[in-house]
């Protein structure tokens, strides 16, 4: 074991989600999440989503290979199946949200309400990433 101190993270700065059809999944980003995009080219877009977060929808399978920038290169990466991530909304905005959702005919797959005393609302993107809102109270740090 190291006695040396671990330095400091400072939180997820980035997370990405992989999907099949990007004007399809953009679609749902952008209009049913209200997302902007920041930063886009024909394999990825990248939404901020507060502050110091941002998400990132790659084309599946465009990044397979390195991408070499002129200040480095980016190692290859990709991602299968569905994968989960959660948005933090204040509690007073769930139901907005479940309103929203059902506007826009995304079914909430399922309601939790946790023992810390948070709500979540999980509900599938294009491509059945599992995503999820969730208030204060999910985690002992949230």
């Amino acid at each position: 074991m190291s006695t040396t101190p671990t330095p400091p993270l400072g939180g997820v700065l980035e997370t990405a989600l992989y999907v099949d059809d990007m004007p399809r999944a953009r679609a749902f980003y952008e209009d049913v999440l209200g997302l902007k995009p920041m930063v886009e080219d024909s394999r990825l877009v990248a939404y901020p989503v507060a502050q110091g977060s941002v998400l990132l929808l790659f084309r599946r399978g465009s990044t397979l290979a390195p991408v070499t920038l002129p200040g480095g290169v980016v190692p290859p990466h990709d991602g299968s199946g569905p994968l989960h991530m959660a948005f933090a909304i204040p509690a007073e905005s769930l139901e907005a949200w479940a309103e929203r959702l059902d506007r826009h005919g995304i079914p909430i797959e399922s309601r939790v309400t946790w023992p810390k005393g948070g709500t979540s609302l999980y509900f599938r993107d294009p491509d059945g990433h599992a995503l999820e809102l969730a208030t204060p109270g999910l985690w002992a740090n949230y």
